[in-house]
């Protein structure tokens, strides 16, 4: 899955430093040069995040999607605790928070939010899938009000607006073929939207360091006492997918703190939605599944208005 572009870097600084500084500090690469790095490590996330979506799909149409979240998660959680670990203050650093029980709800309901979209994955496909859950960053605008009391604008507003209209064009509940699982999604965004949010609330009392520690170990916990009854071996071949979902899933998130390392998440989050394309050429191709015309059409409205409102919140900020 897809992480929050309102989140802050899990860390700063590097993840790995060399056993002995250098005699001569290196010079800092140009803010430009940054940028530009930036935006080709969240390009390359978006695709290697596409590449999960389908292998999650492959083998959560032969296993429990409980099963394959929970695998995920066990190597989701090494890489947080083998990373933060190297950090200033380390792991008895990152355990300390002053919201627990928030952080603990943070990590639940993303492990909650990814059973919903790998089950979405199955039942809509990856394209219909993702053209839906684009509309997260309108739910956290929406949601920013009554959770965060921040102030939303009636601009804000109309681009919610609209980006819900987008978001009918693509159920098109007038064709006739709407079934309650096109709402799981949707249930997807809003939940992810809500972690997003908490994320920026717990952000007012601890470092990005405790939450994303946080994140991975609760959420780990969480989906361990959820799926570990329906724990079973994979197939051989399936065994090698997993392996392969699972390192994608550590490089992603890597290069994903790289990025927002170099480079602000309000100029990357239009990168982000690369995505899109990645996955709709995943699901045409791979899966067989169809760009329905009015996909497309719905997605440009939804993404547009999500790009605005990301606008406005950087204005509103600056």
């Amino acid at each position: 899955m897809t992480d929050d572009p309102n989140r802050q870097t899990p860390y700063t600084g590097t993840a790995a430093a060399a056993s002995a500084p250098p005699p001569v500090a290196p010079r800092p690469p140009a803010q430009g040069d940054r940028t530009k790095l930036a935006i080709l490590l969240m390009c390359a996330t978006s695709l290697i995040f596409a590449i999960q979506d389908g292998l999650s799909r492959v083998l959560a149409q032969s296993y429990p999607t409980e099963l394959i979240v929970m695998f995920r998660y066990w190597a989701f959680a090494l890489f947080v605790i083998a990373l933060v670990s190297r950090q200033p203050g380390g792991l008895r650093r990152a355990i300390r928070t002053k919201r627990p029980l928030t952080q603990i709800l943070r990590g639940i309901i993303l492990v909650a939010e990814m059973l919903v979209i790998v089950e979405a994955f199955v039942r809509l496909g990856l394209v219909e899938t993702h053209a839906v859950f684009a509309s997260y960053p309108l739910l956290i605008a929406a949601l920013s009000g009554p959770i965060l009391r921040e102030k939303v604008g009636w601009r804000r507003w109309a681009a919610i607006g609209i980006g819900f209209v987008g978001i009918l064009v693509i159920l098109d509940p007038g064709g006739g073929v709407l079934q309650p699982q096109a709402f799981l999604p949707f249930v997807a965004a809003l939940m992810f939207a809500l972690y997003g949010l908490l994320t920026r609330h717990v952000a007012r009392d601890d470092p990005s360091m405790v939450s994303f520690f946080w994140t991975g170990t609760a959420g780990a916990v969480a989906i361990t006492l959820v799926a570990i009854g329906q724990f079973q071996w994979l197939a051989p071949t399936d065994w090698i997918w997993m392996g392969i979902l699972c390192l994608c899933g550590i490089t992603s998130h890597y290069l994903l703190i790289r990025a927002y390392e170099l480079a602000e998440a309000s100029a990357l989050q239009p990168f982000a939605y690369t995505q899109l394309v990645w996955v709709s050429i995943i699901g045409v191709m791979v899966f067989g599944e169809v760009l329905r015309p009015n996909v497309i059409v719905g997605v440009l409205i939804v993404v547009s208005a999500s790009l605005f409102t990301l606008w406005r919140a950087r204005v509103r900020a600056h």
